[in-house]
Protein backbone atom coordinates (compact mmCIF):
# COMPACT_ATOMS: atom_id res chain seq x y z
CA UNK A 1 0.00 0.00 0.00
CA UNK A 2 1.04 3.26 -0.61
CA UNK A 3 2.50 5.50 1.89
CA UNK A 4 0.80 9.04 2.85
CA UNK A 5 2.77 11.90 4.73
CA UNK A 6 -1.02 13.11 6.25
CA UNK A 7 -4.12 11.38 7.63
CA UNK A 8 -7.63 12.80 8.22
CA UNK A 9 -9.36 11.03 10.64
CA UNK A 10 -13.34 10.74 11.46
CA UNK A 11 -14.00 10.69 15.37
CA UNK A 12 -17.33 8.87 16.24
CA UNK A 13 -17.68 5.48 14.74
CA UNK A 14 -13.63 5.42 13.53
CA UNK A 15 -11.48 6.42 16.76
CA UNK A 16 -14.92 5.36 18.93
CA UNK A 17 -18.17 5.38 19.46
CA UNK A 18 -19.72 7.52 21.91
CA UNK A 19 -18.45 7.07 25.21
CA UNK A 20 -16.98 3.55 24.36
CA UNK A 21 -13.09 2.79 22.94
CA UNK A 22 -13.04 1.12 19.49
CA UNK A 23 -9.68 -1.24 20.50
CA UNK A 24 -7.84 -0.80 17.34
CA UNK A 25 -7.82 3.18 17.42
CA UNK A 26 -5.28 4.04 20.04
CA UNK A 27 -2.78 1.43 18.32
CA UNK A 28 -3.70 2.63 15.32
CA UNK A 29 -2.71 6.25 15.99
CA UNK A 30 0.33 4.69 18.22
CA UNK A 31 1.40 3.13 14.48
CA UNK A 32 0.81 6.23 12.51
CA UNK A 33 2.92 8.69 15.25
CA UNK A 34 6.03 6.25 14.80
CA UNK A 35 5.89 6.44 11.26
CA UNK A 36 5.94 10.25 12.05
CA UNK A 37 3.08 10.69 9.61
CA UNK A 38 0.95 13.85 9.74
CA UNK A 39 -2.60 13.53 12.01
CA UNK A 40 -5.56 15.57 12.21
CA UNK A 41 -9.05 14.72 13.25
CA UNK A 42 -11.75 16.23 11.08
CA UNK A 43 -14.79 16.44 12.67
CA UNK A 44 -18.37 17.57 11.81
CA UNK A 45 -18.97 18.24 15.74
CA UNK A 46 -19.40 21.83 15.97
CA UNK A 47 -20.17 22.15 19.65
CA UNK A 48 -16.75 21.51 21.34
CA UNK A 49 -14.10 23.38 21.06
CA UNK A 50 -10.80 21.81 19.96
CA UNK A 51 -9.66 21.93 23.57
CA UNK A 52 -12.51 19.73 24.41
CA UNK A 53 -12.12 17.42 21.60
CA UNK A 54 -8.75 16.38 22.28
CA UNK A 55 -9.05 16.00 25.74
CA UNK A 56 -11.74 13.80 25.08
CA UNK A 57 -9.45 11.58 22.83
CA UNK A 58 -5.95 11.87 25.64
CA UNK A 59 -8.69 11.20 29.00
CA UNK A 60 -11.36 8.92 27.78
CA UNK A 61 -9.93 7.05 24.83
CA UNK A 62 -6.13 7.10 25.29
CA UNK A 63 -5.15 8.73 22.08
CA UNK A 64 -3.17 11.47 23.06
CA UNK A 65 -4.26 14.53 21.40
CA UNK A 66 -3.27 17.95 20.56
CA UNK A 67 -5.74 20.76 20.04
CA UNK A 68 -4.13 21.49 16.85
CA UNK A 69 -4.25 18.21 15.66
CA UNK A 70 -8.17 18.51 16.06
CA UNK A 71 -10.34 20.20 13.03
CA UNK A 72 -14.03 20.51 13.86
CA UNK A 73 -16.93 21.81 11.48
CA UNK A 74 -16.66 25.13 13.63
CA UNK A 75 -13.39 25.75 12.76
CA UNK A 76 -13.65 24.74 8.99
CA UNK A 77 -16.51 27.49 9.18
CA UNK A 78 -14.53 30.22 10.45
CA UNK A 79 -11.97 29.45 7.85
CA UNK A 80 -14.17 29.56 5.21
CA UNK A 81 -15.84 32.83 6.17
CA UNK A 82 -12.28 34.56 6.96
CA UNK A 83 -11.59 33.26 3.21
CA UNK A 84 -14.70 34.45 1.75
CA UNK A 85 -15.77 37.57 3.72
CA UNK A 86 -13.84 41.06 2.89
CA UNK A 87 -13.24 43.92 5.92
CA UNK A 88 -16.35 45.54 5.42
CA UNK A 89 -18.56 42.46 5.99
CA UNK A 90 -17.67 40.41 8.89
CA UNK A 91 -20.81 40.24 11.01
CA UNK A 92 -22.60 37.14 11.98
CA UNK A 93 -25.97 35.70 13.54
CA UNK A 94 -25.37 31.93 14.53
CA UNK A 95 -27.84 29.20 16.27
CA UNK A 96 -25.07 27.26 17.64
CA UNK A 97 -22.96 26.64 20.75
CA UNK A 98 -19.76 27.92 22.40
CA UNK A 99 -17.58 25.98 19.81
CA UNK A 100 -18.80 27.54 16.72
CA UNK A 101 -18.93 30.79 18.56
CA UNK A 102 -14.86 30.73 19.69
CA UNK A 103 -14.00 29.63 16.56
CA UNK A 104 -15.73 32.63 14.51
CA UNK A 105 -14.43 34.95 17.86
CA UNK A 106 -10.98 33.89 16.60
CA UNK A 107 -11.38 34.40 12.85
CA UNK A 108 -11.92 38.07 13.75
CA UNK A 109 -16.24 38.57 12.99
CA UNK A 110 -18.74 39.90 15.54
CA UNK A 111 -22.30 39.26 16.34
CA UNK A 112 -25.19 40.99 15.84
CA UNK A 113 -28.80 39.94 15.30
CA UNK A 114 -29.66 42.99 12.59
CA UNK A 115 -28.62 42.05 8.93
CA UNK A 116 -25.67 40.41 10.03
CA UNK A 117 -23.67 39.68 6.81
CA UNK A 118 -23.81 35.85 7.17
CA UNK A 119 -26.28 33.27 9.75
CA UNK A 120 -24.56 30.06 10.54
CA UNK A 121 -27.14 27.17 11.76
CA UNK A 122 -25.17 24.98 13.49
CA UNK A 123 -26.08 22.11 16.39
CA UNK A 124 -28.13 23.91 19.21
CA UNK A 125 -28.66 21.50 22.26
CA UNK A 126 -30.45 24.97 23.57
CA UNK A 127 -31.90 26.34 20.30
CA UNK A 128 -34.99 28.23 20.67
CA UNK A 129 -37.90 29.97 18.87
CA UNK A 130 -36.52 32.97 18.80
CA UNK A 131 -32.97 31.89 17.61
CA UNK A 132 -34.34 30.07 14.46
CA UNK A 133 -37.05 33.62 14.11
CA UNK A 134 -34.08 35.84 14.15
CA UNK A 135 -31.79 33.41 11.59
CA UNK A 136 -34.50 33.05 9.33
CA UNK A 137 -35.85 36.68 9.03
CA UNK A 138 -32.48 37.86 8.57
CA UNK A 139 -32.02 35.06 5.89
CA UNK A 140 -34.82 36.32 4.30
CA UNK A 141 -33.30 39.90 4.03
CA UNK A 142 -30.60 39.20 2.73
CA UNK A 143 -27.70 37.51 4.63
CA UNK A 144 -25.81 34.76 3.33
CA UNK A 145 -26.94 31.43 4.72
CA UNK A 146 -24.13 28.98 6.06
CA UNK A 147 -24.59 25.23 7.60
CA UNK A 148 -22.12 23.51 9.69
CA UNK A 149 -22.87 20.09 8.48
CA UNK A 150 -25.83 17.98 7.23
CA UNK A 151 -25.70 15.36 9.51
CA UNK A 152 -30.17 14.48 10.21
CA UNK A 153 -29.13 12.55 13.49
CA UNK A 154 -26.50 12.15 16.06
CA UNK A 155 -26.29 8.92 18.66
CA UNK A 156 -26.33 9.16 21.87
CA UNK A 157 -27.05 7.11 25.07
CA UNK A 158 -30.50 8.25 24.35
CA UNK A 159 -30.90 6.76 20.82
CA UNK A 160 -30.71 8.93 17.64
CA UNK A 161 -31.05 12.42 18.24
CA UNK A 162 -31.84 15.11 16.27
CA UNK A 163 -28.07 16.48 14.43
CA UNK A 164 -27.14 19.91 12.68
CA UNK A 165 -28.72 18.82 9.41
CA UNK A 166 -32.07 18.82 10.94
CA UNK A 167 -31.83 22.82 12.12
CA UNK A 168 -30.51 23.55 9.06
CA UNK A 169 -33.54 22.23 7.13
CA UNK A 170 -36.17 23.66 9.18
CA UNK A 171 -34.10 26.94 8.31
CA UNK A 172 -34.17 26.41 4.94
CA UNK A 173 -37.39 25.36 4.52
CA UNK A 174 -38.00 28.67 6.50
CA UNK A 175 -36.87 30.79 3.88
CA UNK A 176 -36.79 29.16 0.80
CA UNK A 177 -32.95 29.88 0.69
CA UNK A 178 -30.31 26.99 0.27
CA UNK A 179 -27.42 26.77 2.56
CA UNK A 180 -23.57 26.94 2.01
CA UNK A 181 -22.85 23.53 3.70
CA UNK A 182 -19.16 23.47 5.04
CA UNK A 183 -18.88 19.92 7.23
CA UNK A 184 -18.30 16.25 5.64
CA UNK A 185 -19.54 15.09 2.83
CA UNK A 186 -19.17 18.81 1.46
CA UNK A 187 -15.70 19.37 -0.07
CA UNK A 188 -14.79 22.27 1.61
CA UNK A 189 -13.91 21.19 5.20
CA UNK A 190 -11.52 19.17 3.13
CA UNK A 191 -10.43 21.90 1.63
CA UNK A 192 -10.15 23.88 4.30
CA UNK A 193 -7.95 21.21 6.08
CA UNK A 194 -5.86 20.57 3.25
CA UNK A 195 -4.87 24.09 3.26
CA UNK A 196 -4.45 24.17 6.94
CA UNK A 197 -2.08 21.39 7.11
CA UNK A 198 -0.06 22.11 3.86
CA UNK A 199 0.16 19.29 2.52
CA UNK A 200 -1.14 18.27 -1.15
CA UNK A 201 -4.19 15.92 -1.65
CA UNK A 202 -2.13 13.23 -2.93
CA UNK A 203 -0.35 13.17 0.02
CA UNK A 204 -3.24 12.27 2.73
CA UNK A 205 -5.99 9.86 3.19
CA UNK A 206 -9.27 10.27 4.99
CA UNK A 207 -10.35 7.45 7.57
CA UNK A 208 -13.75 7.43 8.47
CA UNK A 209 -16.69 4.44 9.55
CA UNK A 210 -19.34 6.18 6.73
CA UNK A 211 -19.37 6.27 3.62
CA UNK A 212 -21.78 8.93 3.01
CA UNK A 213 -19.82 11.37 4.73
CA UNK A 214 -16.13 10.39 5.14
CA UNK A 215 -15.85 8.92 2.11
CA UNK A 216 -17.85 11.22 -0.41
CA UNK A 217 -15.77 14.16 1.48
CA UNK A 218 -12.96 12.45 0.31
CA UNK A 219 -13.70 11.59 -3.08
CA UNK A 220 -15.37 15.18 -3.84
CA UNK A 221 -11.74 16.51 -2.83
CA UNK A 222 -9.88 14.21 -4.79
CA UNK A 223 -8.45 12.67 -1.95
CA UNK A 224 -8.07 8.93 -1.46
CA UNK A 225 -9.68 7.06 1.80
CA UNK A 226 -10.40 4.11 3.87
CA UNK A 227 -13.45 3.12 5.21
CA UNK A 228 -12.96 1.43 8.16
CA UNK A 229 -16.36 -1.34 8.99
CA UNK A 230 -16.42 -0.34 12.85
CA UNK A 231 -19.06 2.30 12.60
CA UNK A 232 -22.06 3.01 10.60
CA UNK A 233 -21.51 1.86 7.00
CA UNK A 234 -21.76 -1.65 6.11
CA UNK A 235 -19.84 -3.89 3.66
CA UNK A 236 -23.38 -4.77 1.58
CA UNK A 237 -24.51 -0.88 1.95
CA UNK A 238 -21.05 -0.20 0.36
CA UNK A 239 -21.01 -2.66 -2.61
CA UNK A 240 -23.82 -1.06 -3.89
CA UNK A 241 -22.15 1.98 -4.43
CA UNK A 242 -21.03 3.24 -8.00
CA UNK A 243 -17.79 4.09 -6.72
CA UNK A 244 -15.86 2.58 -3.73
CA UNK A 245 -13.64 3.71 -1.28
CA UNK A 246 -9.45 4.04 -2.42
CA UNK A 247 -9.60 0.93 0.50
CA UNK A 248 -11.76 -1.15 3.05
CA UNK A 249 -10.65 -2.59 6.32
CA UNK A 250 -12.49 -4.81 8.44
CA UNK A 251 -10.86 -2.93 11.61
CA UNK A 252 -7.78 -0.51 11.65
CA UNK A 253 -5.63 -3.16 12.99
CA UNK A 254 -5.73 -4.51 9.25
CA UNK A 255 -4.22 -1.14 7.81
CA UNK A 256 -0.65 -1.85 6.40
CA UNK A 257 1.79 0.85 5.60
CA UNK A 258 5.08 1.56 4.86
Amino acid sequence: MPSYKGYFIDLDGTMYKGKTKIPEAAAFIKRLREAKCELMFVTNNSTKSPDQVAANLSNNHDILTAKEEVYTTALATADYLNQVADKQHRTVYTVGESGLNDALIGAGFTFSENNPDYVVVGLDSDVTYHKLEVAVLNIRRGSKFIGTNADSNLPNERGMVPGAGSLVKMVEYATQVKPIMIGKPERIIMDMALKRSGLKRDEVIMVGDNYNTDVLAGMGAEIDTLLVYSGLSTKEQVQTKAKLPTYQVDTLDDWKFE
